[in-house]
């Protein structure tokens, strides 16, 4: 066994999981992924015969963990395409209802953006033209549309500078975010309790010290980290790969639609808020009628569903490209035709095609999640503007706790969107299937030692915190008239949050794709990764010696 190094020392402690009573005899797979058998919760039973893997011709033993998946055929030329390679046996729409759905949202925000920038454009003036000079003194105008399209600009520029950051200083590219994520923590914690925000201040002070204490525990699992970063980047760069491009046009893709959200919700506030003292101050509402702040409400909660929905869905169609081109990478790039010819294209049209209804359902679920933890977020701003100590503790930790369950239905989305790219099942049973693999293999473990996940949430969540930042000074030193007492304040922050966060999530998405897909490969086949992929391996092995156990190979 190579030596670990420092940091490296960490993994040597003894392994403290007990194997189940099943595997003593286990023998590592060998062919690729084949269909996923049922088996009975309790103490493990020895496995029926597999099937002859495709590889070698090697039988595999009668103990083995179930395989998953099916009808691959390995590359033998450089002609064969993905639709080839992972051929889908009877190719249907899954989940259709579930896409019919999420097309009927986005027309319906169609016609509510179009409907209120209809209104917004016939009274312009009145909103103003630039950041003053506006006659609205009671709801958001142009003075806000100019602050989201600042923020949206600063997100699309750090979160591609971000990228490029992971992609140039992929050892260092850990630390930096670690210390850029606590020292953000720290000056807004800072910066807070000197403006006298005092519930806002105590409540960052305490992420601020939870965010370093992580930071140094997660130290001694960085080596892992690295080694897995490295190996997504050095498949990025590859032929036949095109990472850089999916992960850019989706990041474009994220920041046109982020700028249409931010239009369409002031013209939602220009064309339908009635001023406090008389309706008709709004001119709009006085020739066209319609308004009241019930609706404005309304509106605001659907086009902000609509848009966690679709953003969402940006982001794991992104997903599930790219966890196409890992797939071939992994079960292909050892064999005489390399990686099959078109993976992207093909892996694209798979994810808007038959997998389209799939994606669409899991982006609903967390959307929902989402706009729970929106509402949370606004109440908890609200509090803190307020001074209600209580009341921003009791929301902030409610948000904790819709945050976990936010990390526990991602989580599973991340490895299920996996398996439905390279096989094309329904959003359901390849949740299922993949979940059962996970544990039958144990490869939660793996994952849990794995600090990339977290680390791109953090670079995520500062880019988040200084779009939020940026609102915040925007509104103090502008002072629109429509804010004069702060009313708007915590909703503007909360939407620019959310709208760095995902800008950010979606540019970073291919990085976690690749690894979230090797990981889920190696826990289909991990015979391929010691017998094609040796050098990864070795490294591997190296820094995480209980890998090995881990997925019993």
């Amino acid at each position: 066994m190579a030596q670990q190094g420092e940091a490296g020392a960490y993994y040597n402690q003894p392994y403290q999981q007990q194997q189940p009573q099943g595997y003593a005899q286990y023998q590592p797979p060998t062919g690729p992924p084949q269909n996923y058998q049922q088996f009975q919760q309790g103490p493990a039973q020895p496995f029926p015969p597999m099937q002859q893997g495709p590889y070698d011709g090697k039988q595999i033993g009668q103990q083995n963990p179930p395989m998953y998946g099916e009808s691959f055929v390995p590359p033998m030329d450089d002609k064969q395409t993905f639709q080839d390679t992972f051929k889908i046996q009877k190719p249907k729409w899954n989940d259709l209802w579930a896409g019919l759905l999420l097309l009927a949202t986005f027309f319906g925000f169609v016609a509510v953006s179009g409907l209120s920038l209809y209104r917004y454009s016939r009274y312009q003036g009145f909103n103003g033209g630039g950041i003053y000079g506006a006659g609205n003194d009671f709801s958001l105008n142009t003075n806000t549309l100019v602050l989201f399209i600042f923020v949206i600009v600063v997100a699309f520029v750090l979160s591609w500078a971000y990228f490029l950051l992971a992609r140039a200083f992929t050892k260092q590219f850990i630390w930096i975010t670690g210390i850029l994520n606590c020292v953000i923590a720290v000056g807004t914690a800072v910066y807070y309790l000197y403006r006298r925000l005092w519930g806002a201040g105590i409540v960052f002070a305490i992420f601020a010290v939870f965010a370093i204490f992580c930071f140094i525990s997660w130290i001694p699992r960085i080596p892992f980290a690295v080694v897995m970063l490295q190996q997504a980047q050095d498949v990025a760069r590859m032929k036949r790969v095109h990472v850089f491009m999916v992960s850019f046009v989706g990041g474009l893709v994220a920041t046109v639609f982020a700028a249409w959200f931010s239009i369409t919700l002031v013209g939602i506030y220009t064309a339908y808020m009635p001023s406090n003292a008389n309706a008709t101050s709004n001119p709009a509402c006085a020739q066209l009628g319609g308004c009241s702040s019930g609706k404005v409400i309304g509106l605001v909660v659907f086009v902000t569903f609509a848009a966690y929905w679709i953003s969402e869905w940006i982001k794991n169609t992104v997903h599930t490209v790219i966890a196409g081109v890992y797939g071939s990478w992994y079960f292909c790039a050892g064999k005489p035709g390399g990686i099959p010819r078109g993976a992207t294209m093909g892996s694209f049209k798979r994810a808007t095609t038959y997998s389209f209804g799939s994606i669409s359902l899991g982006s609903l679920v967390v959307a929902l999640i989402n706009m729970l933890r929106q509402a949370c977020s606004i109440a908890q701003n609200q509090s803190a503007q307020d001074g209600n100590i209580i009341g921003t503790i009791f929301f902030c930790i409610l948000g904790c706790l819709i945050g976990i369950l936010n990390w526990l239905v991602e989580f599973l989305n991340r490895y299920a969107f996996s398996h439905i790219a390279l096989y094309g099942k329904a959003y359901i049973p390849a949740a299922k299937d993949t979940w059962r693999m996970m544990k039958d293999r144990g490869l939660d473990a793996l994952i849990n030692d794995c600090l990339t996940g977290p680390v791109l949430s953090m670079g995520s969540i500062f880019v988040a915190y200084v779009c939020a930042l940026l609102s915040y000074l925007y509104l103090e030193f502008t002072h629109p008239a429509y804010n004069e007492s702060r009313t708007f304040t915590p909703v503007i922050m909360a939407f620019s949050f959310l709208i760095g966060l995902q800008i950010c999530q979606i540019f970073m998405t291919p990085i976690s794709s690749g690894i979230d897909t090797i990981f889920v490969a190696m826990g289909w086949d991990p015979d391929v990764a010691v017998r094609e992929h040796p050098e990864f391996w070795q490294k591997l092995v190296q820094v995480y010696p209980h890998v090995q156990d881990v997925i019993h190979a």
